[in-house]
């Protein structure tokens, strides 16, 4: 099989290793293959999304609400980062928990963050070139968002000062969200 995958305590958050084929000229990664995704039970994908930011920038942690929430498998395929999945599932035994892991271009890996979930990811390379599909098209009216820095989540970002969108820094914390 061309992927492994890795479950993590929080239920619902999948790391995918694919195999990366490398050779004097390069490497080669299938990044996505319906069949192999499906046996690990994510569920059909339906935009693609691209994002270019430079060392340092923090983007998230962003969601959408139901009807229109959105699973989120993303990759990096150029420079690194560090991608996060905040479960915000009200009942979940989990709810407020997070989990971290980081991508890097031609590691082969993709974290797929469930809907259900807020994400977020900041750069650590110069810049990053990040690709994510999504389960939902993206609705403007059903964006929501959590502050990155909510002391509640108390997530271990690995850049202290980030660089952050006006929005992202006003988005309430996570106790005073109205989803």
């Amino acid at each position: 099989m061309p992927a492994t995958s890795q479950q993590f305590e929080i239920q619902g958050l999948l790391l995918i290793k694919s195999d990366v084929y490398s050779d004097n000229r390069g490497y080669f990664i299938e990044s996505y293959k319906k069949t192999v995704f499906t046996e690990f039970g994510l569920p059909d994908f339906v935009q693609d999304n691209f994002s270019f930011s430079l060392k340092g920038v923090l983007r998230g942690l962003h969601f959408q609400t139901a009807p229109f929430g959105q699973g989120k498998l993303v990759r990096a395929i150029e420079g690194k980062i560090w991608d996060v999945g905040v479960d915000i599932r009200p009942g979940s035994p989990t709810y407020g928990k997070w989990q971290g892991v980081e991508l890097a271009e031609g590691d082969g890996k993709a974290f797929y963050v469930p809907d259900g979930f807020a994400h977020g990811f900041v750069v650590l390379s110069d810049t990053a070139k990040v690709m994510y599909k999504t389960t939902a098209e993206y609705n403007p009216q059903a964006e929501k968002g959590i502050v990155w820095n909510d002391p509640d989540l108390n997530i271990a970002w690995p850049e202290q000062n980030p660089i952050v969108a006006k929005r992202d820094a006003e988005f309430p914390k996570l106790k005073d969200l109205k989803i």
